[in-house]
């Protein structure tokens, strides 16, 4: 084809001669944006320039102005509430769609949303007169088929990107040179309640999963945290920067994902000029368009799908707030739904709910009732995770009581209290519920650990929480008579919620337990506990070990013994004791195994164990 493209250049001011009042424009969307053809449209002072819609999926530039000196002129749609729109929305200025992300290119192509106009940035068109839509792949194939006048605005620095991309120049009845830089996202910096945030949702991402991704400060984070995973997968609205590290620090691997195996498949490209020259011409990444992307029956194809979704508040039954107003650049109803349904369906799919305890005035984002808000997360019985940078709280299957306890572990310390209380009056707790607020002051976390045991076995340890309650009782009905006989020295046969909530309330200072849990998040069981507590009238504790009957014979026992001497003599603790009945002769030989020595003596058929440091 040479260079015979060339005669279809024109100026843009012949190209706005030729748009009708009335006429609907669609734009291309996000960094994607026809910014020379758009500035000559806004500035236009034709008289065919009236009563203009203006169709952009999503608006992240100053290109498309939405003040109120254009109200004759243009009026501007889009399907997305964040960023520069939604105040405009709120004020009736500017009109938002409601739909879900994958049927808008069928709602084009149908003429239910029309499109008289169709402005797209293209890329410098190779030899055989084939472009590129570079960095934005949403609904502009249909919006092309549908425009009366389509025309390319060619961006030299837009770099050719692969997948369902390519588009002829016979397509377009004109073009224009575009005499704008693109538009470039800035990294944002990660404050460190979000670097917290990240390593607690990275827990809960295991190999071979595959994710969407969108921008701030959340996923800046996670990506750095995701770098020790193997074989992920990507199908996401967007590529960044930080998915981009990502992928090339070799965690990405897309080989287990169920369709377009071996690529990330993205719809955009939100980030910098290094992004922009990484994409061009890359095999990596596969372009397509958001019927394909956010299709929920094609997210389900991948196994193990993990969707986060960052909120601005929680309320205790696991109701979900989203950003809304300028700042917000994440996921909305819209494309959140898209998602939900389509994690739903994949096999061993995660829905993580992610957000700081706290906002930036200091106020709490989990709360007892969410407030009036626009814009919630559909369904609160398909989240399965919410997570603080205090911790992480498994809501599948999980009761209202349940829920509400565990929301309240990973709210603020400073306000867990006050959330106790109006969990009661709202009777979605027990009323007699037992609160210390010097346990949540000072919860150890520091003490988390994860061992490896004999055949495997991996057993996560932790300081016990107030939301171990149901945990704590189901273990004890798993003991044996003899079990219970050793760790109570009674034939003790329940544990009502009256006991188990004073056992599981401990202030970590003098009285310390650590539980270790085996199973995946939201799955997890408490299989052993190992606690001390201080002697009323000296510097000793008195220990007890427990271990599921199950898992026994591993070294549980002797690790958890070893801990405890461990955190007893880094507290400036003088010693520990044991009472310990004589049959129980796998637990004494728990207590020769340690290099610790201990003078025993025996009362009544039980030992009197005494470890001095």
């Amino acid at each position: 084809m040479s260079e015979d493209w060339r005669k279809k250049i024109v100026k843009p001011e012949k190209v706005i001669q030729q748009i009708q009042p009335g006429d609907t424009v669609f734009l291309s969307t996000g960094t994607g944006e026809p910014r020379t053809l758009i500035k000559h449209l806004l500035t236009s002072e034709a008289g065919n320039i009236e009563d203009l819609e203006l169709i952009q999926l999503v608006s992240v530039g100053d290109t498309v102005s939405i003040e109120e000196k254009y109200p004759e002129s243009f009026r501007l749609k889009t399907f997305f509430a964040g960023w520069v729109a939604y105040s405009a929305i709120a004020e009736g200025r500017v009109d938002l769609i409601p739909a879900r992300f994958s049927r808008i290119p069928g709602l084009i192509q149908a003429g239910a949303i029309r499109v008289n106009v169709a402005f797209i940035q293209i890329s410098r068109p190779d030899l055989s007169g084939y472009a590129s839509l570079g960095v934005s792949v949403d609904a502009a194939r249909q919006a092309m088929d549908q425009a009366r006048l389509v025309v390319g605005e060619i961006n030299p620095a837009l770099p050719r990107t692969l997948g369902d991309t390519l588009v002829h120049l016979d397509s377009f009845h004109a073009l224009v040179e575009s005499t704008e830089p693109l538009i470039e996202i800035p990294r944002p910096p990660v404050a460190p309640v979000f670097d917290e945030l990240a390593k607690h949702i990275a827990d809960l991402i295991e190999d071979g999963s595959c994710m969407f991704f969108t921008m701030g400060q959340q996923f800046e984070a996670l990506a750095r945290h995701l770098t020790r995973k193997r074989d992920l997968g990507i199908h996401s609205p967007f590529i960044t920067d930080a998915l981009m590290d990502l992928i090339r620090s070799g965690a990405v691997s897309n080989r287990r994902k169920g369709s377009f195996r071996g690529t990330s498949v993205v719809s955009y490209a939100f980030g910098t000029q290094a992004l922009y020259d990484w994409l061009d011409m890359n095999p990596l990444v596969d372009f397509q368009g958001i019927d394909v992307v956010m299709d929920p029956l094609e997210i389900a194809r991948h196994d193990q799908f993990v969707a986060v979704f960052p909120a601005r508040q929680v309320d205790l039954t696991g109701e979900v707030a989203f950003h809304t107003g300028r700042g917000r650049i994440s996921a909305g109803p819209g494309e959140s739904q898209e998602y939900v349904a389509g994690v739903y369906l994949s096999r061993g799919g995660r829905i993580i709910v992610a957000l700081p305890s706290r906002n930036r005035q200091g106020e709490p984002n989990i709360l007892p009732r969410l407030k009036d808000y626009r814009e919630t997360l559909a369904g609160r019985n398909a989240i399965d995770f919410v997570v603080t940078e205090n911790g992480i709280a498994a809501l599948r299957g999980k009761s209202v009581r349940e829920r509400a306890m565990a929301l309240i572990d990973i709210a603020h310390p400073t306000y867990r209290e006050q959330l106790i209380a109006q969990a009661k009056e709202m009777n979605l707790i027990y009323k007699d519920q037992i609160y210390l607020p010097e346990a949540a002051a000072r919860y150890p976390s520091e003490l988390v650990e994860e061992k490896t045991f004999k055949g495997g076995l991996k057993v996560k340890f932790r300081p016990i929480l107030p939301s171990d309650e149901d945990p704590m009782r189901r273990l004890f009905y798993r003991f044996s008579d003899e079990a219970i006989y050793y760790r109570y020295f009674s034939p003790k046969k329940v544990m009502p919620h009256r006991q188990t909530q004073r056992y599981v309330n401990v202030d970590h200072q003098r009285i310390l337990s650590l539980v270790g849990v085996v199973g995946e998040p939201g799955e997890e069981r408490i299989i052993a506990e190992g606690r001390y507590a201080m002697h009323p009238d000296r510097n000793y504790a008195d220990l007890a070990l427990v271990v599921d009957e199950e898992y026994q014979n591993r070294g549980i026992a002797t690790y958890l013994l070893v801990r405890l001497v461990e955190i007893a003599r880094s507290r400036k603790l003088e010693g520990l004791t044991a009472d310990v009945i004589a049959e129980n002769k796998p637990m004494l030989r728990v207590f020769e195994k340690i290099k610790y020595p201990f003078k025993a003596a025996m009362e009544q058929g039980v030992y009197t164990l005494t470890i001095k440091f």
